[in-house]
């Protein structure tokens, strides 16, 4: 018996809230800085001064993903958003969906896509604000000590997978015990 859009709802409640609380403080965070800063505010005086020398809030335009890879390729991010989206939806099933934890994990991925699919769509890039410069390097990933700048939805992303990966080694943890049992 297929089940009524109220009782969709309500089996999903978890990942929906999180996903619109997500949305929603990315979309009002990246409207305040598209507003009150000029695109490409790397440092002050255009810059606001967090923390000195270690956080700002700039606003960068950030034309491909994580740490600019592809950039230039916009609209096939997007279709990757789009389709990542379509297959969390079709696989809900299978990632389990109807727990409570796995809604929380992937209501935060959720949520993140959709805030940086809104951006490539609106802006013709993502807007990313939050700058970390840290006293350390790492190669390859930040060799100047400067973290590449983040969202809301980044952090959403983020947080999402590694709890997802963190509910999965324990299932499978637990699935072994049982199985030795």
């Amino acid at each position: 018996m297929p089940t009524l859009p109220a009782q969709e709802f309500l089996r999903y409640r978890l990942l929906l809230i999180s996903a619109t609380v997500v949305f929603a403080l990315d979309q009002i965070t990246k409207t305040w800085i598209f507003n009150n800063l000029e695109l490409d505010s790397y440092y002050p005086p255009e810059a606001i001064t967090v923390i000195e020398g270690f956080f700002y809030i700039v606003h960068v335009g950030n034309e491909g993903a994580a740490w600019g890879m592809l950039s230039g390729y916009g609209s096939l991010l997007a279709a990757f958003a789009l389709v990542a989206l379509a297959v969390i939806y079709k696989m809900r099933h299978t990632l389990e969906l109807h727990k409570p934890s796995m809604q929380w994990a992937f209501g935060l991925l959720t949520g993140g896509i959709l805030g940086n699919l809104v951006d490539r769509l609106v802006h013709g890039h993502v807007i990313d604000f939050l700058d970390f410069h840290f006293p350390f390097t790492i190669p390859w990933i930040m060799p100047t000590g400067r973290y590449p700048s983040f969202n809301i939805a980044d952090s959403g992303i983020v947080i999402g997978v590694i709890l997802y990966l963190i509910l999965s080694f324990k299932a499978e943890s637990a699935q072994k015990k049982a199985d030795e049992s």
